[in-house]
């Protein structure tokens, strides 16, 4: 078995994404990375270079600048990595996810179940989606809570933006893959980035989904029930970035008023509760 890991990555540093943490994420498991990386500002090339990783293969592209539509220029460089994998599994995780390194003998084992069972054609994991601090994580519907990060290799599939894959049968229309659950977590960074940072990536990023930039003031402006607690450990990879790079704390807004969006989904938590539903959106099917 042979499992390739592929993601995407430009002004990782300024923007701050712990990408090379990721990328040793990745390494610890696959045979093989390949990372698109888009030309840019500061020294992301050079210090995944720097990483000097005999499975680490990089690809230098440079942005369609002119491409704005919903973030279809990150589906263009996630599929530009994805199509020179050449392993059984390709595994994406994007500039700011993480495994858990005592998740991997337990995933490697699982794909190696899963590789003779060609009905499996994905693999589905729990989400961490850590906010405005390490020890805070966001969990409304308006989070996806589980995300296929697997796809089989031998299948055709692409992917419409940089979160899902779409499999084609017979040059009919697309669908999501056949998945199971592995029953572990991706640990997110997005949002527990600096908030001078968080700024500076909402300016930079917002054109590629063609809106102007929205207004970043921190991230206590949020419903205080959209919120919960973490209480696990991080994965030992992070832990000097977490200690330097990442916001130590979350404070909470009093003032702050919900938004519409903030409303309904506070509506659909109460639901999920009476009703033992995941309301959450879901990029695959599972398979019975």
């Amino acid at each position: 078995m042979k499992i390739s890991g592929f993601t995407f990555i430009r002004n990782g540093t300024l923007l701050g994404y712990p990408y090379v943490e990721s990328l040793r994420s990745l390494l610890s498991i696959c045979d093989e990375v390949i990372v698109a990386v888009g030309q840019g500002q500061d020294d992301t090339l050079t210090r995944i270079q720097a990483l000097s990783d005999p499975k680490l293969r990089v690809i230098e592209t440079v942005w369609n600048e002119t491409m704005q539509d919903r973030g279809y220029v990150y589906a263009q460089q996630k599929m530009m990595a994805q199509f020179n994998c050449s392993g059984d599994w390709a595994f994406y995780l994007e500039g700011d996810e993480v495994l858990h390194e005592e998740d991997v003998p337990k995933l490697k084992a699982q794909l190696q179940g899963y590789l003779g069972n060609p009905q499996i054609e994905a693999v589905v994991f729990d989400y961490y989606h850590f906010y405005g601090a390490p020890d805070t994580l966001a969990i409304s519907p308006g989070w996806y809570r589980r995300a296929p990060r697997i796809i089989r290799n031998s299948i055709r599939s692409y992917s419409p933006d940089g979160l899902f894959f779409v499999v084609m049968e017979q040059n009919k229309r697309g669908r999501y893959p056949r998945a199971v659950v592995a029953g572990i977590p991706i640990y997110h960074y997005g949002h527990v980035r600096s908030v001078a940072t968080m700024q500076t990536k909402i300016q930079q990023v917002s054109r590629y989904w063609g809106h102007a930039p929205p207004e970043f003031e921190g991230y206590g402006n949020i419903d205080p029930q959209a919120i919960s607690k973490f209480h696990g450990t991080q994965p030992a990879v992070m832990s000097n970035w977490l200690a330097t790079q990442a916001e130590p704390k979350l404070i909470l807004n009093p003032d702050y008023i919900l938004t519409r969006r903030e409303r309904r989904h506070r509506w659909m938590m109460w639901l999920e509760h009476v009703t033992g539903w995941d309301l959450s959106k879901k990029h695959y099917r599972l398979v019975k």
